[in-house]
């Protein structure tokens, strides 16, 4: 795969995103305002529950949807704040939610936990709102869990399995990301992946293109089954699209 044809084909499944500590109304404006470029939309602009009716006005009939995060970074097992977080996104104009599965609660052996979570975060949402559910996968590390904590998103209502918040020390991986695709191709309902964390160059962006092409056929590949959640990403997509 070229760059330029990686280039192209990562542009529309972007999840444009910023999630810092200390984001202004301004910068959500300018990342709505860089969300549409002269080679094409991002697939979505993701940020905190409070900036979502910002970037939805920002937005206005681009027609880019806006996503907004709940239970996040910390994945707790408060089923009330995960459903007020998913709920402050969708009344705020929001169309996807991105929720924390409560990853620490499996490591100690509290199965049935997150699946419970997600379907109350599930049935509190407008039928039509996408909510993709993440697994932290750098963290649970062993792919035992990573298939549990995938089974019981999916149990649960999850329409996406994302690999990461970025937030912690090990984001996604390509294994990780291979097994959350084979999960995928294996579901009894279509399910989409979400690659997160550590996605920065158009390589990056390739390989993972690479590995969907590879496990699920290079017609799976548009932004209804794969998402890549990225801030700086972007840059080097429309650099790499201009030089050609």
């Amino acid at each position: 795969m070229t760059p330029d044809e990686a280039a192209r084909r990562v542009l529309p499944l972007i999840d444009l995103t910023l999630l810092g500590d200390h984001d202004t109304m301004e910068e959500v404006e300018a990342l709505c305002d860089a969300a549409t470029t002269a080679h094409g939309d991002v697939a979505a602009v993701c940020v905190w529950p409070r900036f979502v009716s910002t970037a939805v006005n920002r937005l206005g009939a681009s027609g880019i949807p806006v996503a907004g995060v709940a239970n996040f970074p910390t994945g707790s097992v408060d089923n009330d704040v995960a459903i007020a977080d998913a709920m402050a996104v969708v009344g705020a104009g929001g169309a996807e939610v991105d929720v924390v599965f409560p990853w620490r609660a499996l490591l100690d052996g509290q199965t049935g936990v997150g699946a419970e979570l997600v379907r109350q975060v599930r049935e509190a949402m407008p039928e039509s709102a996408l909510l993709k559910v993440i697994l932290e996968t750098g963290e649970i590390e062993d792919p035992e869990y990573i298939h549990i904590a995938a089974r019981e998103a999916i149990d649960g209502g999850a329409d996406f399995l994302k690999t990461s918040t970025g937030k912690t020390e090990r984001s996604a991986t390509p294994k990780a990301a291979r097994q959350l695709f084979e999960i995928a191709r294996e579901a009894d309902r279509p399910i989409g992946v979400k690659i997160s964390g550590g996605v920065r160059t158009v390589e990056d962006a390739a390989e993972y293109l690479s590995i969907a092409d590879e496990v699920l056929g290079p017609d799976y590949v548009d932004s209804s089954t794969m998402r890549v959640g990225a801030s700086s990403l972007l840059a080097a997509v429309v650099h790499v699209l201009e030089e050609t």
